[in-house]
């Protein structure tokens, strides 16, 4: 499917996935760039940043695996979360509904990024120790 815009989807907006969130929408703003921010997933769906993004119009998740049932209506999903077997399920979850569209960022992209930002303020690293896959 192609796409006038770049589809974008966040997963884990806790204190690392909203900061990025923020810049990444700040960015997109600033810029007017081709990016739609079309869904989020976080635990914490009464979250400011959730009822945000659920007010401008994005889909907003509780469980990030409700995400890869948007199929080819994301392009992207950033994998804010930090959780190794958040990824791993997601790409399983992915194979099985046959999506070879959908790209998932890992948390090191978003901190490569997120440098790109000029930002001061360091984005926070979870569970640094883990890895990725």
């Amino acid at each position: 499917m192609t796409h006038s815009k770049i589809l974008v989807a966040l997963l884990g907006l806790g204190e690392a996935g909203e900061l990025f969130a923020e810049r990444f929408l700040t960015k997109i703003q600033e810029g007017k760039l081709p990016i739609e921010i079309v869904a989020v997933a976080d635990r914490d769906i009464e979250s400011a940043v959730m009822l945000g993004f659920k007010h401008s119009g994005a889909a907003v998740f509780k469980h990030a695996f409700e995400i890869v049932k948007l199929g080819e209506d994301v392009d992207i999903i950033f994998d804010l979360t930090g959780d190794p077997m958040v990824r791993s399920a997601l790409r399983l979850q992915m194979k099985e509904a046959e999506n070879a569209h959908t790209v998932i960022v890992p948390e090191v992209v978003a901190r490569l990024l997120y440098l790109f930002f000029h930002e001061e303020t360091k984005l926070p690293e979870k569970h640094k120790d883990r890895g990725g896959y």
